[in-house]
C-alpha cells in the first residue's frame, strides 16, 4: 500500500515542479504552450527539439531553470521506478495482492490526468504560482532580452503557434488583431525565416513564432484562443473590450490633460 502511494506522491510532486517551471518560463518571455513543452521535455528527457532548446541555453535564466528540472526529472524517474519494483516484488503478510497495488497506482493515474487536464484548475493553479513568483523571485525585473515590460499592462512577448490555434492559416488582415489591441511587429518562421513588420497580406502558418505587442491580458487571451466558432465570438468580444478600453485611456488622457 505504502509504495502504491509513494509512486502518486512522486506523480503529484512531478506534475507541480513542471506546472512551476513552465510558469517561470512564462514570465520570461515564452508563449504558455511552449513553456509548458518545454518544461515536461525537459523532466521527461525526450522531446527537447534543437531549434527550441536555442532559446532555452542562450538565456541564462531559462538554462538554469531547465537545468534544474532535468536534474529533478532524472532523480525522480530513478524513484519512481524503484518504488514500483518494491510494489511488486517485495511481498510479506501485510503487503496488497498484485492487482490491487496496479488498480490503486492506476487509479490514482487516471484522476491526476484528469485534474491536470483541466483548464480551469490549470489557470487557478498558475495564477497561485505566478504569485508567488513575482512576490518572492525577480524574474521579471532581471529579464528584458525576452519579455520587455512597457508602460501598465503593455509588453512586447512572443506568441508560438500551433496547429489548432485561432490565428493559423489566417492573414493579418483576416485576424484583425489591431482591433483586439495586438499588432504584430515581426513573425519568426518554423524554417529559421524572419519577416519584420509584416504586412496584411502575410498568412500565419503553424510552428510561426509571432513577436507581438499589445496589453499582457489580451495576448494572453489570444495564445489560449482555439480556431473554431468559439474562437470567433472570443475574437470579437475581445474586440468590443479593446474599445472600451481605448476609450477609457483617451477619457483619462483628456481629464489628465485638463489638470
Amino acid at each position: 500500500m505504502l509504495p502504491a502511494l509513494s509512486v502518486i506522491c512522486i506523480l503529484i510532486f512531478s506534475i507541480l515542479i513542471t506546472r512551476i517551471t513552465a510558469a517561470a518560463l512564462e514570465n520570461t518571455g515564452l508563449s504558455a504552450k511552449s513553456a509548458k513543452f518545454q518544461a515536461r521535455s525537459a523532466f521527461t528527457g525526450c522531446g527537447f527539439t534543437t531549434k527550441e532548446s536555442e532559446k532555452i541555453v542562450q538565456h541564462p535564466i531559462r538554462r538554469k531553470l531547465i537545468f534544474t528540472l532535468m536534474l529533478l526529472g532524472n532523480a525522480g524517474i530513478v524513484t519512481v521506478i524503484a518504488t514500483l519494483l518494491m510494489t511488486f516484488m517485495h511481498k510479506d503478510e501485510k503487503s496488497l495482492p498484485w492487482y490491487l497495488s496496479i488498480a490503486i497506482v492506476a487509479g490514482g493515474i487516471l484522476v491526476l490526468w484528469i485534474v491536470s487536464s483541466n483548464k480551469n484548475i490549470d489557470k487557478k493553479l498558475f495564477n497561485v504560482i505566478n504569485i508567488l513568483l513575482n512576490r518572492f523571485t525577480s524574474l521579471k525585473s532581471r529579464d528584458y532580452s525576452s519579455l520587455l515590460n512597457l508602460a501598465d499592462d503593455y509588453q512586447v512577448t512572443e506568441l508560438n503557434v500551433s496547429e489548432d490555434d485561432w490565428v493559423v492559416g489566417k492573414t493579418l488582415f483576416e485576424s484583425n488583431l489591431r482591433n483586439e489591441g495586438i499588432t504584430v511587429l515581426g513573425i519568426e518562421r518554423l524554417n529559421g525565416n524572419y519577416i519584420g513588420l509584416p504586412n496584411n497580406v502575410v498568412k500565419v502558418m503553424q510552428g510561426d513564432n509571432l513577436i507581438v505587442y499589445g496589453r499582457e491580458s489580451a495576448i494572453k487571451r489570444l495564445d489560449e484562443r482555439e480556431k473554431g466558432d468559439i474562437g470567433d465570438q472570443d475574437h470579437e468580444d475581445a474586440k468590443v473590450l479593446h474599445k472600451k478600453v481605448v476609450e477609457h485611456e483617451m477619457k483619462e488622457d483628456e481629464k489628465n490633460r485638463k489638470d
